[in-house]
């Protein structure tokens, strides 16, 4: 009898054009199906909670997939982290209900920007964070953090390529947490438009750097059509960390 597996996967993205499967280049989706069909022998079609542009990374990217084989939770696991290049992982399986889905199910994700404040470049964090030079006001930032918390329409918070037809998103919390040189910007919410998180994070460190006011990102978000258009921030500082799924536990 088929079982539907659910699959929680760590990724650095560095080297991927993205989570989705795309003609120019590998994708993440493209690594895993392939590692699924040396395991099972089957053409597996895996469904995500959602994408990742190339560069962003991923402590715990959720999809799931249908299998006539049916084989124990660790052996999906070690299986295919043997036949996954080292930059990906499985982290865990787990067997799911028919009616959960990896992305209609979800009620919340927790994303993680990284900002590193040195006047000097890093070769250790270049590739999991953005380096500001300039200054940054915390706490102008964290009242701005405020202003973006709730409902709120975020059509200026989106790229030009986003095709989704609701803008209305709700941020649950923005946190900002210093750890030595390093800023972590936590935002979870009900969901993201793309590249909402970067519009985001840009648009603060904007903030922080005095170029924008407060008052002006709440005109972005109460007039978006008449604001200053949001910077987007590089992809590598960003990482999805979890994505929620309420109380649905698995089977």
């Amino acid at each position: 009898m088929p079982e539907k597996i659910k699959l929680t996967i760590a990724y650095d993205g560095s080297a991927y054009v993205g989570w989705q499967l795309q003609p120019n280049g590998v994708s993440i989706q493209q690594c895993v199906e392939q590692a699924l069909l040396q395991l099972s022998g089957e053409q597996i079609r895996i469904h995500s909670s959602g994408r990742t542009d190339s560069g962003v990374h991923a402590r715990g990217m959720v999809c799931h997939f249908i299998s006539e084989r049916v084989l124990p939770l660790t052996a999906w696991r070690e299986g295919l982290n043997r036949f996954l290049p080292q930059d990906i992982a499985v982290r865990a399986a787990e067997k799911v209900a028919d009616d959960f889905h990896a992305r209609y199910s979800a009620t919340g994700k927790h994303y993680r920007y990284t900002l590193l404040r040195d006047s000097v470049r890093s070769p250790l964090e270049r590739r999991t964070s953005w380096r500001i030079k300039a200054p940054l006001d915390l706490e102008v930032m964290r009242l701005a953090c405020t202003a973006l918390t709730g409902v709120h329409d975020f059509t200026a918070f989106r790229s030009s390529a986003c095709s989704s037809l609701v803008t209305q998103k709700e941020v649950y919390t923005i946190s900002l947490t210093e750890a030595d040189a390093l800023i972590f910007v936590d935002v979870h919410g009900s969901g993201f438009l793309r590249h909402m998180v970067r519009m985001m994070v840009g648009t603060l460190v904007e903030i922080g750097r005095g170029r924008r006011s407060v008052e002006n990102l709440e005109l972005m978000l109460a007039e978006p059509a008449y604001a200053l258009a949001a910077i987007t921030a590089p992809p590598q500082g960003l990482c999805l960390m979890s994505v929620d799924y309420g109380t649905r536990s698995p089977v």
